[in-house]
């Protein structure tokens, strides 16, 4: 019989998790059918819940649900626990189990670019919901040290302060986007600059080795910035990737490989 999967969001119209869970199961002989649900704000409960009592077996959450899609869960893992926000669902023995694969995917796609993450020290830029995802899969990962930038130096502080005893190997600490310095292996951008089409300003003083933008497809003033510096520099795509796989995974119980699909 096949299987049903979704993604639900609202917007849903660019979600490209359709083609690669389709992609996956043609490479490991899945036999799924996963859709594109648009359901409005206030209705992503009733949603879900629907689309279980009609025997679906896996839900991707994407933007603005996450949150909601975690508070929902009877049982969750470790990660999505940390992250306060859920991206992947499914219902085992009449519970339903939520876990957030973002981080991961985030993780597998700096390693499958020749990235060592092992000892490495982290910028990441925006102290949103993107960020709290993937902080602990970059510390499980070996990062030393991890530092959150925000223009509101107060949300990147709370951060630090929730996450911290989660990554007691990692150190995590808080600054402002004005007072950027210092030296990084790594710079991740998780502000949205990319989608709102903003200018990221990165000064002299901060030094950095490798780029990761978590958007995709869209035009980013803090990658061309990292090009300018002839630094290896990359968009989100890869991320996309490894957190669908890490998705279709858990459903599925095979693992298809992220170097065939980037």
């Amino acid at each position: 019989m096949t299987k049903q999967f979704a993604v639900i969001g609202n917007p849903i119209e660019q979600s490209r998790s359709p083609e690669l869970h389709h992609a996956f199961a043609a490479k490991t002989g899945v036999d799924l059918n996963y859709q594109k649900i648009l359901t409005p704000l206030d209705g992503f409960e009733s949603t879900a819940k629907d689309f279980f009592a009609r025997n679906g077996v896996g839900i991707n959450v994407t933007v603005p649900f996450k949150e909601q899609a975690f508070a929902l869960c009877d049982q969750l893992t470790e990660r999505a626990r940390i992250a306060k926000a859920v991206n992947t669902l499914w219902m085992q023995d009449g519970k339903l189990h939520g876990d957030n694969t973002d981080g991961q995917g985030l993780v597998a796609a700096m390693q499958a670019l020749g990235w060592h993450l092992d000892n490495s020290r982290i910028l990441i830029l925006g102290a949103g919901g993107a960020t709290r995802g993937v902080i602990y899969p970059l510390a499980q990962a070996g990062a030393k040290q991890i530092v959150i930038a925000n223009r509101t130096l107060a949300r990147a502080e709370q951060l630090v302060e929730d996450l911290s005893a989660a990554v007691p190997q990692t150190e995590l600490k808080a600054t402002g986007l004005e007072q950027l310095s210092g030296e990084y292996d790594f710079v991740i951008n998780a502000t949205s600059a990319s989608l709102t089409g903003d200018t990221l300003q990165l000064p002299e003083s901060l030094i950095f080795h490798h780029a990761y933008e978590m958007a995709y497809g869209k035009p980013s003033s803090f990658l061309d910035q990292a090009q300018q510096r002839q630094v290896p520099a990359t968009d989100g795509y890869g991320m996309l990737v490894g957190q669908a796989i890490e998705a279709f995974s858990i459903w599925n119980g095979v693992k298809p490989e992220l170097k065939d699909f980037l």
